[in-house]
């Protein structure tokens, strides 16, 4: 079992829990807990008894708030101090963006539960996930352009998917602090809860998905759903469904599937993701039809 410093990881009932765990600091990011969260979705994304994961923040006061600039959080986590020569250097690389884009890689489903202050990368780290549900004392920030710099982890890809682009620039630009409804008017939560609430609600909707679906067919629909969505013609959808629904329709999920439903029953999926993906997954390396 890995020993981690800056979150806290549990499983229970196919549901793991990631804790951010700095609640002197406001759970502030830096680059050891964007390292820790990254080394459990590799443990988790490689357990086949977790459904789905579910991401908050310990104490009562904040998820995440922001990235950690003080001399014992690291002082500088968006790229390293290191002077390079070449932009393309990967000392250049923002630290942020790698956890979103490993967070995007996920097999299961991610269940934000944002319980207070999420500004900048506390922000942005949730982009990624799948379910966003916010406390009533939750606070947004994209603060970026009140410290001089642009919106990182790969918030310019993600946030104007999530929320169009006129809402996700009037946030930016302006760098301001909003509150929980005003997420949710935005399009960037699903719902709001009390605080004593929060973590029960998320828990429900990753009981939901424990309980009642298929780990392969959820792995594929998250893979489809992100990476299909801006593609330039319906077609290219078209080719993965057709290749999805063939491959899964002759597997023992679609066959379990079938069977709980005629006997009205709850289902028993023997399909694992670690070693029952369809043989064409993950399609995007391959590019058959390029």
């Amino acid at each position: 079992m890995t020993d981690y410093t800056q979150i806290l990881v549990d499983k229970t009932d196919g549901i793991a829990t990631i804790t951010l765990n700095r609640p002197e600091k406001m759970n502030a990011y830096t680059r050891t807990m964007g390292a820790e969260i990254m080394t459990a979705m590799d443990d988790i994304d490689a357990d086949d008894d977790v459904r789905a994961v579910i991401f908050t923040g310990a104490g009562e006061r904040a998820f995440c708030a922001g990235a950690d600039l003080t001399p014992e959080g690291g002082g500088q986590v968006f790229a390293d101090a290191t002077e390079v020569e070449s932009l393309s250097d990967e000392r250049v690389r923002d630290g942020g963006g790698r956890l979103t884009l490993r967070l995007f890689e996920s097999k299961k489903p991610l269940i934000a539960a944002c319980n207070g202050v999420a500004v900048g990368v506390g922000s942005t780290m949730q982009l990624a996930m799948d379910i966003r549900l916010a406390a009533s004392h939750a606070r947004y920030g994209f603060v970026f352009a009140r410290r001089g710099i642009v919106p990182e982890a790969a918030s310019s890809w993600f946030l104007p998917r999530l929320v169009g682009i006129s809402q996700a620039l009037e946030w930016c630009y302006s760098g301001r602090v909003f509150d929980a409804e005003e997420a949710k008017a935005g399009g960037l939560v699903r719902s709001v809860h009390g605080p004593d609430d929060l973590l029960y609600e998320a828990r429900a909707i990753a009981r939901e998905i424990a309980d009642n679906t298929s780990a392969v067919s959820v792995a594929m629909t998250r893979a489809m759903m992100w990476r299909l969505m801006n593609t330039d013609h319906p077609m290219e959808a078209h080719k993965i469904d057709s290749r999805s629904i063939y491959r899964l329709s002759r597997g023992a999920d679609a066959k379990e599937g079938i069977a709980s439903f005629l006997e009205k029953r709850a289902p028993n999926y023997p399909g694992k993701v670690t070693q029952d993906m369809p043989d064409f997954y993950p399609w995007w390396e391959d590019r058959p039809y390029e």
